[in-house]
């Protein structure tokens, strides 16, 4: 698509206009890198080696391009839109902000255009195509900047992303099993600029909730995707500060997390945080926000072995199966509450919230359809899994 006049307005340049800048450029390039160098913090020293090409040939073409485009508009800035989108991507290699460089093009853009309006003034060039040459000069810098701004913004994603993949790498080394190597982990470490505390957390929640919940968490918090889950390696769990930070960070998504341990033993951590977000996912767990590990073990344990406690039950209920819904219901809840309390009536009555005549009632009932196995510690043991793997 060809651009207006208003976006570039050498357009409607003449083309000697051309001629009489060209005879200016070296003077105008010398200029520039002096003017550049005394202005410009960053650029304040001498113009050799690598940096000095750089500098020196951004110039060069920023003027060979100008009056290319004058000569033929038609010919359009791509070809050589490359040398300002490396030297963006060049300030961001070298840890610069872009800002130095920005300001680089507006110093060069006023010293070429002092140069050029007084040629132009001498060859006795009108003010309207004298106006013009002015605006198409900062136009085409504006350009040049943007260009430049192109490529730090794309050297910058790629830092990023090469750091997002060591990061990820370092923890998945961190939650292997067998534990890693520790030089395989220091060498990991000092790849993705993270240092292996002496204590850590692990913490899981959905993928989607990673970045909002990373965000709330200390700055030194490694987070990543595992297994398609938000992983989370916290250091210094216990520290000062670090409760009221994971409280913040799960104000908003359920946050899973495994106990503090050493890194030898990391994936134990995330194992029970996996198993945790899992397990809360599935609504086995009541409540959302902050879940901790400890807090739950026998309820993920219960959870991670649903299958062998659906076994048990159909081995140990299965007399409970020929009732109806409603008195299946009010059976299982009267099971429970008969290992809880080994059979005493009142207790069961004030965990069911019935009348002890009702529960004693209940409780016989039971053993006509469990029988001994209400007397059997292993039986009642089995049942009480069952019961409560069903309640979780």
């Amino acid at each position: 698509m060809i651009k207006t006049l208003d976006s570039e307005p050498w357009r409607g340049l003449p083309s000697e206009v051309a001629d009489l800048i060209e005879p200016e450029m070296p003077k105008v390039t010398e200029e520039i890198l002096a003017t550049i160098a005394r202005e410009v913090p960053e650029y304040a020293r001498p113009l050799e080696g690598r940096f000095g090409r750089g500098i020196r040939t951004g110039v060069d073409q920023a003027l060979l391009q100008f009056v290319a485009l004058i000569r033929d508009p038609e010919a359009g800035r791509e070809p050589g839109r490359d040398v300002y989108v490396q030297l963006g991507r060049g300030e961001q290699r070298q840890g610069r902000a872009l800002d130095s460089l920005l300001a680089a093009y507006r110093v060069g853009a006023r010293v070429a255009w002092r140069r050029i309006a007084a040629a132009g003034r001498r060859a006795g060039l009108a003010a309207e195509p004298l106006s013009l040459l002015a605006e198409s000069m900062f136009a085409y810098i504006d350009e040049l900047s943007a260009d430049s701004a192109e490529g730090y913004a794309q050297a910058q994603a790629e830092v990023e992303d090469l750091r997002r993949r060591r990061r990820r790498e370092l923890a998945t080394l961190l939650l292997r099993e067998p534990a890693a190597e520790p030089a395989d982990l220091a060498a990991a470490a000092r790849a993705a600029d993270w240092a292996v505390p002496r204590r850590l957390a692990i913490a899981a929640c959905a993928e989607r909730d990673l970045g909002a919940v990373a965000r709330r968490l200390p700055p030194e918090t490694l987070a990543t995707t595992i297994e398609r889950s938000g992983c989370l390696l916290i250091a210094d769990p216990e520290g000062p500060g670090r409760a009221e930070a994971l409280q913040s960070a799960a104000s908003r998504a359920t946050l899973a997390l495994g106990p503090a341990v050493e890194p030898a033993a990391a994936a134990e951590s995330w194992g029970l945080a996996l198993a945790l977000q899992r397990a809360a996912a599935a609504g086995a767990l009541q409540g959302t926000g902050l879940l901790r590990a400890e807090d739950h073990l026998a309820e993920l344990l219960l959870f991670e072995g649903a299958a062998l406690a659906d076994r048990i039950a159909a081995r140990r209920l299965a007399p409970l199966a020929e009732l109806t819904e409603k008195a299946r219901a009010r059976m299982l809840e009267t099971a429970l509450a008969h290992v809880r309390h080994d059979g005493n009536a009142v207790a069961m009555a004030a965990e069911m919230h019935v009348h002890p005549q009702t529960a004693r009632y209940r409780g016989a009932r039971l053993r006509e359809l469990l029988g001994d196995q209400l007397d059997d510690p292993d039986a009642r043991f089995e049942i009480e899994l069952a019961l409560r793997s069903r309640r979780s």
